[in-house]
C-alpha cells in the first residue's frame, strides 16, 4: 500500500507538470526496464538449444551477461530509446486523440473507435521509433564488454554507411515494427478505455487509483502477449542474421513461417516474461500518466 501511495503521489505531482509528465513518465520506466528489455531481446534472437550462446534459463540469462559483460552490458542500446522517448510519447498519444475525433465522426461504436484509434496511433508511432529500435536491437545483440562495444551514434553510422536509410539499413523490420506497436496499442488502448468505463468508479481516491493502475496493468500484459510473434520477428530481422552475409530472416511473416518451421510455434513467444514484466506495469504507468494529463488539460483549457 505504501507503494501505491508513492506511485498515486507521483502521478498527482505530474498533474501539476503536463507538459512535462509523459515524458518524464517515460525516462524512468526505460531506466527502470530496460534490462528487462535486453534479456527479452537475447532470448528472441537466440535459435534454440543448438544456440551455443543459448541461455537456459531467466536467471541463467541475468548472471551470463552481469558475469561476461557486467552491470553495464544491461544497458546496451539504453540511449535510441531516451532519445526517441519524447517524439515516441508525443506522436502516440496526440495521434490517438486526433484518430479517436476522426473516428466519432463515423457510425463506428464508442468501443471499436478506440480500438482502431488505438491501432492508428501504434502504426504511426512505429514509423517513428523505427530507426531506432534497429541501432537498439543492434547493439543490446552485442555480447562484447560494455566498454567495447561502439557508441549508438558510431553505430547509426555504421548501418547508414553499410546499408543506408532504407528497408536493409535504418528501416529494416518496419513491417514487424508496425504489426507490434499496431497490435499492442489496438488492444492497450481498446481494453483500456472499455474496461474502465464498464467498472464503477470509487469515490475513494487510492481505490479509483488502484481500479485505474490494475485495468492498465492488464491491458498492458494482454497486448503483451498478442504481440510479441512481431516482437520475435522484428528481433530476429533486426539482429545479427546466422551465417554472416546472408540474409535468413527478410520479412515478417515470412520469418514468422520460419521460426515456427524450425522452432516450433513456442519460438514466436521467446521473451515473453521479461516483456510481460516490463510493459504490465509499465503500459499501467503510461496510461495513467495520460489520464491524468488529458483531465488536467481539459479542466484548465
Amino acid at each position: 500500500m505504501a507503494c501505491v501511495g508513492v506511485i498515486h503521489a507521483a502521478m498527482r505531482s505530474m498533474e501539476r507538470r503536463p507538459h512535462r509528465a509523459p515524458s518524464e513518465a517515460g525516462l524512468v520506466e526505460i531506466c527502470l526496464m530496460h534490462p528487462l528489455d535486453v534479456v527479452k531481446t537475447r532470448f528472441q534472437i537466440q535459435r534454440g538449444s543448438s544456440d551455443p550462446n543459448s541461455y537456459k534459463s531467466l536467471g541463467d540469462c541475468f548472471r551470463t551477461i552481469f558475469r561476461n559483460e557486467g552491470i553495464f552490458g544491461f544497458y546496451k542500446g539504453i540511449l535510441p530509446p531516451i532519445v526517441a522517448e519524447t517524439p515516441k510519447r508525443a506522436v502516440k498519444f496526440f495521434t490517438f486523440e486526433q484518430y479517436k475525433k476522426l473516428l466519432n465522426l463515423t457510425p463506428l461504436s464508442p468501443g471499436v473507435a478506440l480500438s482502431v484509434a488505438g491501432l492508428g496511433a501504434g502504426l504511426t508511432e512505429a514509423v517513428v521509433v523505427n530507426p531506432f529500435e534497429v541501432v537498439k536491437v543492434s547493439l543490446q545483440a552485442n555480447r562484447d564488454a560494455f566498454k567495447e562495444q561502439p557508441s549508438s551514434f558510431a553505430q547509426a553510422r555504421r548501418i547508414i554507411k553499410m546499408d543506408g536509410f532504407g528497408r536493409k539499413g535504418l528501416n529494416k523490420g518496419l513491417t514487424s515494427t508496425l504489426g507490434r506497436h499496431g497490435v499492442f496499442n489496438m488492444i492497450y488502448f481498446g481494453f483500456y478505455f472499455n474496461v474502465k468505463d464498464a467498472i464503477p468508479t470509487s469515490p475513494d481516491p487510492t481505490l479509483e487509483f488502484l481500479r485505474k493502475f490494475t485495468i492498465g496493468l492488464v491491458s498492458g500484459t494482454i497486448s503483451s502477449c498478442v504481440n510479441i510473434p512481431f516482437d520475435v520477428a522484428k528481433s530476429r530481422i533486426q539482429g545479427p542474421q546466422p551465417v554472416p552475409g546472408e540474409i535468413k530472416y527478410r520479412t515478417c511473416f515470412q520469418t514468422m513461417a520460419l521460426v515456427y518451421r524450425e522452432e516450433g510455434y513456442l519460438a514466436l513467444y521467446k521473451g515473453l516474461v521479461p516483456k510481460i514484466m516490463r510493459l504490465g506495469p509499465g503500459g499501467a504507468v503510461m496510461l495513467l500518466v495520460y489520464e491524468y494529463v488529458s483531465g488536467w488539460l481539459q479542466r484548465n483549457w
